[in-house]
């Protein structure tokens, strides 16, 4: 299987508009790959908490168009990052598209863990409540974004519900970049899967971003990881080396906590 990761910087000089056809043009140079993954929240910027409700559009807006588009121009599964959404019934939602070769929405994540604490994107946006896995023909993938990479418990439920490789769209901060690698390498030893992180470059709305998007095998071996600015980062994997690794190193057998209600004492 081969995946492209593209890690683009968020230039505020650029229009939104513009921001899209170029990213659409990098995705469909990404033809004869299988999967295209986009960061986080790329047509604002992640921590552009003013343009969140300015540049808001709903699940099937011009983002979703343009990358369906592209999508099928380049006949690939595209996972499309994350935009900020307007429900009509309800808050604004950071969140992720999933397309087929075909151009069909495959799937759409809210995002479950909001950053910020008592400001920015946890004020601004609601939280999703459900986890999404999209299948693939050679793997199911498992979504997540960003600040649910610190939530293990996520990341169970998605292999529970039978993700091999996990997939992270980001926006996340060069000053804890050390923890995106380290955290991205436990969420794929702890669930024997592969990992697909990609992160944002350059800075926006004043803050640098780590960019280092990172590919890992469900060992924990890094098998690619880019640099600090704009790139592609382009890997081929075995989606059948999850399955050999769980049953050489059956761990996930092994759990005894959260497969049943605890025991009242």
């Amino acid at each position: 299987m081969r995946a492209s990761v593209i890690q683009i910087a968020v230039n505020e000089e650029e229009s939104v508009e513009a921001r899209r056809r170029r990213v659409a043009a990098l995705v469909r140079e990404q033809a004869g790959a299988d999967l295209v993954v986009l960061p986080e929240l790329w047509t604002t910027g992640a921590f552009a908490y003013e343009e969140f409700g300015r540049e808001a559009e709903p699940l099937e807006g011009p983002t979703h168009e343009a990358m369906a588009k592209a999508a099928s121009d380049a006949g690939v599964w595209l996972h499309a990052g994350s935009i900020p959404e307007r429900d009509p019934d309800g808050p604004l939602y950071n969140t992720s598209l999933v397309f087929s070769p075909s151009g069909d929405l495959a799937a759409a994540y809210r995002k479950i863990h909001r950053f910020g604490f008592d400001k920015g994107e946890a004020v601004l946006m609601g939280a999703g409540a459900e986890l999404v896995t999209v299948r693939l023909p050679e793997t199911t993938l498992g979504l997540s974004t960003c600040y649910d990479l610190r939530f293990p418990e996520l990341y169970r439920g998605l292999v529970d519900a039978g993700a091999e490789t996990l997939v992270v769209s980001a926006g996340w901060p060069e000053r804890r970049r050390s923890h995106w690698t380290l955290l991205a390498q436990a969420r794929a030893v702890e669930n024997q899967s592969f990992l697909l992180a990609c992160a944002t470059a350059g800075t926006h709305a004043g803050v640098p971003q780590a960019g280092h998007s990172i590919v890992v095998d469900p060992w924990g071996e890094v098998l690619a990881q880019a640099g600090a600015g704009e790139e592609v980062l382009t890997v081929e994997f075995d989606p059948g080396k999850v399955a050999a690794t769980r049953e050489q190193f059956p761990a996930l057998k092994d759990r005894m906590l959260g497969l049943q209600p605890p025991r009242r004492l």
